[in-house]
């Protein structure tokens, strides 16, 4: 019988994960190199070992410890129509015109509105947003909110985070004049929208580099370029130059909550926009940080998972518009009250979804044996079915879409996708068979419209696809965890986890290390809060380390950590730093568990 090559021979755990080694063991001479990074950067001998799985040599390390836009940022021009926007919005600010913003209601669009919002303000520029309503109007530019704008006085429109497959809607714009600029990272179709220019690194004629920006890594490019060119006018020999790093804060939060890699331009775009979110220099950042009572430094995690929530929360709501409005104004009472209705719509949002998880969790659990989970309700709040799919694509390891079907037979769906599947292309795959009203999106995340009565010819030709698919494990074989090494809980370590801390920020493309701690003993677990699990985990060296499961209640992760245990448990999770009134203590927050061979 062939040796498995299962870390710690875990090929099924208690979430039906199979444990691999992160890097599947291809780094050759790896421990030799993960010392000499260890020495050479006086770091645990551990984290230098994590730092070589992950490929990176060891003339890479300091630039990958210290990313830097002067390292990684491109010049915007390389992207195809960049001068062709670049000239249009010039003309604009020089004239005096009205710039009209029309962006997405999710994070990434709001960041890329505020952001070039918060510029064009800056050199004395007039600007007008829209947003549109996620139920009532739907994803991308529509004709009624295009003449909105033009009403309140735009000269020219810029689409952000969206419009690269709105053909039909700006080839209607162009034919009443309507000056429109699409600066998008959404995959494209092989037809452009026609437009003044049509900014996006997912072009199929664009030359290959950047497609994993986020939109608002693009919109930062193009307001880089804009701000270049308005120097080369002469605009700011009688305007103040802004500095654009004071918007990076935005570039990182929209980078995070669009779950797009964080390689390269991206975590310098998120590295460096941490810093400068840590000022409190954004009043509505400041506001939304007061209102969630983060004290410490933001990361990664916060921006994910407290921030963006909540900025998401008014477009899931039906006020689509107050994530933008957040971030780009500059009234601090203002800030407070959309921070605080932000927040109340969060916790509004918690709720419903609730209502309808359950329910897609079951109809999922009868799906676990196929490539890709396809679920669906009757009026199902579309608000909170992206979260949901979020959800299921977490719970069982597979591509999903949920889709919300209306009183007169329209379902509309969302989608997340695992690592190594390509939703996006699916979609517009869909979309060209005419299976799809409408869909688009990116590789790991997308939207689209479908009418109820094709539900079961859409989700077969995903099954189809992505069972022959070689990006795409079959269905019988089991979702990996990724694992970085073996710890104790002695070497649990403040120093370790500090240590650690410097390979962030963690994301896509560099996720944060998973460790595992061998025949470990439940001392005491109690739950905490609604659906937390607590507890101390005891190691073979007879010392403990405080743990939490968090979401833990409803699944078996949370019933094993519950139980009495006579047999050791291998327990795997990450080490960070718990903060409480400036005492830090280490935790494991766990994510998987398996019983110890």
């Amino acid at each position: 019988m062939p040796q498995s090559n299962a870390f710690l021979g875990v090929e099924q755990s208690l979430t039906l994960r199979r444990w691999v080694l992160h890097g599947n063991g291809r780094i050759k001479n790896v421990d030799k190199i993960g010392w000499a990074i260890a020495q050479r950067f006086a770091l645990p001998e551990t984290v230098g070992h994590i730092i070589a799985q992950r490929g990176i040599e060891l003339d890479a390390v300091e630039s990958f410890l210290q990313p830097t836009l002067k390292a990684e940022l491109p010049d915007p021009k390389r992207f195809i129509d960049m001068d062709f926007a670049v000239n249009r919005l010039v003309e604009a600010v020089l004239l005096g015109q009205v710039i009209g913003l029309f962006a997405d209601y999710d994070v990434d669009g709001a960041t890329s509105a505020a952001s070039m919002a918060k510029y064009f303000r800056a050199v004395d520029a007039s600007v007008v947003i829209y947003v549109p309503d996620r139920i009532k109007e739907g994803y991308g530019p529509n004709m009624p909110a295009l003449q909105n704008l033009v009403m309140q006085g735009a000269a020219v429109i810029v689409c952000l985070d969206c419009g690269i497959l709105a053909t039909k809607t700006l080839a209607q714009a162009m034919r009443d004049g309507i000056d429109v600029i699409v600066v998008d990272h959404h995959l494209a179709g092989s037809e452009l929208p026609p437009a003044i220019a049509v900014v996006n690194p997912n072009r199929l004629d664009e030359v290959p580099g950047f497609g994993y920006l986020a939109a608002c890594g693009v919109t930062f490019l193009t307001i880089v370029a804009v701000n270049r060119a308005l120097r080369d006018k002469g605009w700011f020999t009688h305007h103040v130059e802004p500095d654009l790093r004071l918007i990076l804060d935005l570039t990182a939060m929209g980078t995070v909550c669009d779950v797009v890699p964080l390689t390269g331009l991206n975590r310098a775009f998120v590295a460096q926009g941490l810093k400068i979110m840590a000022r409190r220099s954004n009043i509505g950042l400041a506001a939304l940080l007061n209102i969630v009572g983060l004290d410490s430094k933001p990361t990664a995690y916060h921006l994910g998972f407290v921030l963006g929530p909540r900025i998401n929360a008014g477009g899931r709501m039906g006020k689509a518009d107050l994530g933008a409005k957040l971030l780009s104004t500059n009234d601090t009472i203002e800030a407070h009250q959309i921070a605080k209705i932000l927040d109340y719509c969060n916790n509004k949002r918690k709720i419903i979804e609730s209502r309808f998880l359950r329910n897609a969790i079951a109809q999922a659990e009868n799906e676990r044996n196929s490539p890709v989970l396809v679920v669906s309700g009757d009026r199902w709040h579309p608000g909170v079915i992206g979260i949901i799919a979020s959800r299921l694509k977490d719970r069982f390891q597979l591509p999903t879409c949920v889709i919300s079907i209306d009183d007169k037979g329209i379902g509309r769906g969302s989608g997340r996708s695992v690592p190594g599947i390509d939703l996006g292309a699916a979609i517009i795959a869909a979309c060209r068979v005419g299976l799809l009203e409408s869909g688009g999106g990116h590789a790991m995340a997308v939207g689209f419209t479908v009418a109820a009565s094709r539900i079961g010819e859409f989700t077969a030709f995903l099954i189809e696809r992505f069972a022959l698919s070689n990006s795409c494990c079959l269905p019988l074989m089991p979702a990996e965890l990724s694992v970085d090494a073996v710890l104790t809980p002695s070497g649990a370590t403040i120093d370790l986890a500090r240590a650690i801390s410097l390979l962030a920020p963690f994301g896509i493309g560099n996720v944060e290390p998973r460790f595992v701690v061998s025949h470990a003993k439940v001392e005491s677990s109690r739950i905490v809060g609604n659906q937390h699990i607590r507890c101390n985990l005891v190691g073979y060296d007879c010392a403990q380390v405080q743990s939490i499961a968090f979401h833990a209640m409803d699944n078996a992760i949370g019933s094993s950590l519950l139980q009495v245990h006579k047999d050791p448990l291998y327990v795997a999770g990450y080490l960070r730093l718990n903060n409480s009134c400036g005492n830090y203590k280490v935790q494991l927050v766990i994510d998987d568990v398996a019983q110890a061979v």
